[in-house]
């Protein structure tokens, strides 16, 4: 849910809904954060444009 919660937590300094951070943490392949970032979302919506 981007843009769920808009604070900033108090103890860390990064915005609750900041989940972009705990994938490229996360243990995946480049092909799976690449999957997570961008290519479901052409899956689901093919018509977007790519690149600039």
């Amino acid at each position: 849910m981007v843009g769920a919660v808009r604070g900033i937590d108090p103890l860390t300094g990064h915005h609750f809904d900041d989940t972009r951070r705990y994938i490229i943490d996360a243990n995946v392949t480049d092909a799976d954060r690449q999957a997570i970032f961008e290519g479901n979302t052409r899956l689901v919506f093919p018509r977007l444009p790519t690149g600039a």
